[in-house]
């Protein structure tokens, strides 16, 4: 008698395998396809970043620049005042001065930047500095008095404070420190 059960073939898959051989390679394509997408959207990521980091240095830069233009207007007038020199009378280098603190103020407050409200308003330890408290009867205590050095703001945030005189109870503590 032959036997007629003959040899497994070697490459034949046992029963049952061929649908899990086929969704493993379906799987392994699918996880290839994520990776690529993956690997795409991190270079798009990467490139957002270099690219956003760009735009603001190119827009530093032209703040600065724009900042530069302005003030050559104010180098310009000091130049001027310097040329007349000693032949300009008193008042005329006093206009000038003036028309040159009024060129680099504006040039400032194009940029952004103010001056803190001071005088008569109630200190405000945010943005005011108290070198000294004073009676001032005509104010109520805790008011600004005077303004030793004016302060500044860019864009709402503070540079330097307004050093100021500060109100103090009548009769109360006289030219001390605050």
């Amino acid at each position: 008698m032959t036997d007629e059960k003959s040899a497994p073939d070697p490459g034949a898959l046992p029963e049952g395998e061929a649908p899990l051989r086929e969704a493993l390679v379906q799987a392994e394509a699918t996880a290839q396809e994520n990776w690529n997408r993956y690997l795409r959207a991190a270079a798009e990521l990467d490139n957002v970043r270099k690219r956003a980091a760009r735009d603001v240095d190119q827009a530093r830069r032209l703040g600065v620049e724009r900042l530069a233009v302005e003030l050559l207007a104010v180098v310009d007038s000091l130049e001027m005042g310097l040329e007349a020199g000693a032949a300009a009378s008193a008042a005329t280098l006093l206009e000038g001065k003036e028309a040159t603190l009024r060129l680099l103020m504006a040039a400032l407050e194009k940029a952004g930047v103010a001056a803190v409200a001071a005088a008569g308003q109630k200190f405000d330890p945010q943005v005011h500095e108290a070198m000294r408290i004073e009676p001032a009867a005509e104010l109520e205590p805790g008011a600004v008095v005077a303004v030793i050095q004016k302060g500044y703001q860019l864009n709402g945030r503070l540079l330097r404070p307004a050093r100021v005189v500060v109100a103090g109870a009548a009769g109360g503590q006289q030219g001390g420190e605050a």
